[in-house]
């Protein structure tokens, strides 16, 4: 009878006692991924049609920075993950001619008070999966995007590709200067300027561990 006790005790304690001297299954690994903006690779423009005066036809006016920072981070599926966005300084904005870009700092963007415009990626549509390398794809991305202290939803036209581990390609939406409460600039050389903007950002995102 002792040995049928020790055993019945020991069936009992010693499935406890190795439970709790195993080690616990390791966590599962994120599955996100996350894409920083490389240090070369990206500029972002605007394109603004004007007809100025003594001038036959009209003209595109483009503006141009390189000076763009931010992340991507998105499930493997292609959703976006919260903390993503994309940040361009407006000041650095620099066209052909400085009159025209001063006027749009001070007047227009009032970049010391709105130092960036803020792109803050929601939704992908068209893609579900990272691009293969050596491949390209064609989709739209919605975003939140912050101008001049106003934001709102915009709609993106994407192509890209994989290169290695960078994702580089160009993005393009357009919107009215009304949209975000912006001046439309007015100055005396100038006869008119179209109220559509256009916007392109040519990126390079990085994948990091």
């Amino acid at each position: 009878m002792k040995h049928v006790r020790l055993a019945a005790l020991a069936a009992a304690v010693l499935p406890a006692a190795l439970s709790a001297q195993a080690p616990a299954p390791a966590a599962a690994k994120g599955t996100s991924l996350r894409y920083l903006v490389a240090p070369t690779g990206n500029e972002a423009r605007y394109r603004v049609r004007e007809q100025l005066v003594g001038k036959d036809l009209p003209n595109d006016v483009i503006g141009v920075t390189k000076d763009v920072t931010g992340q991507l981070v998105v499930q493997p599926d292609g959703k976006v993950v919260s903390g993503s966005k994309i940040s361009v300084k407006v000041a650095s904005l620099a066209s052909d001619q400085t009159r025209r870009d001063n006027y749009l700092r001070r007047r227009t963007l009032e970049t010391d008070k709105y130092p960036t415009v803020d792109v803050v990626p929601t939704t992908f549509t068209g893609i579900s999966s990272p691009i293969p390398a050596g491949q390209s794809r064609d989709f739209s991305l919605t975003a939140n995007m912050t101008i001049h202290g106003v934001t709102r939803p915009t709609t993106w036209q994407v192509t890209a590709r994989a290169e290695g581990k960078d994702v580089v390609g160009t993005a393009k939406t357009s919107f009215t200067f009304k949209d975000f409460s912006l001046e439309q600039p007015k100055v005396p050389i100038v006869l008119s300027v179209a109220d559509t903007v256009r916007l392109e950002y040519d990126f390079r995102f990085t994948q990091q561990p």
